[in-house]
């Protein structure tokens, strides 16, 4: 693990965003004023070693920079499990709003095939803002 401290290393765009992140939050919980996180991100930008990130962290606690190791893996969520009815509930909906307009259309006397294409509309997903892009028109 010595060969990750080494000073002499380059540090690289991504080592230089975690610092800079790292430096944002010793701001944040007071440690630094706004000029002396000013004055450290410019030299965290300016950086071209590992060492001068870190010289920049040693009147700093933790956490800081952790060059070449791997970063904790995030939270992992458990995959999402489909249930059968979520399966076929887009294949029955439509054949039962079928039935229910062939047996209204019985009971009622009125045909009111006339409704299905609305009703194919809404249970399709795509009425009312599944189907469309927020952040203005298409282009």
């Amino acid at each position: 693990m010595a060969e990750y401290q080494r000073s002499d290393i380059r540090v690289s765009d991504t080592e230089r965003e975690d610092a800079l992140g790292k430096l944002g939050q010793h701001m944040t919980e007071g440690r630094l004023t706004i000029d002396e996180y000013g004055d450290r991100t410019a030299k965290v930008a300016a950086a071209k070693t590992r060492g001068e990130v870190l010289t920049l962290f040693d009147d700093l606690p933790d956490p800081r920079p952790t060059f070449g190791r791997p970063s904790p893996p995030p939270a992992t969520r458990e995959p999402r499990t489909v249930s059968t009815a979520q399966k076929i509930a887009p294949v029955l909906i439509p054949i039962a709003l079928v039935m229910a307009a062939v047996a209204l259309t019985f009971a009622l006397r009125v045909p009111i095939f006339f409704l299905l294409p609305f009703i194919f509309f809404l249970a399709s997903g795509r009425g009312w803002g599944h189907g469309y892009r927020s952040g203005g028109p298409r282009r």
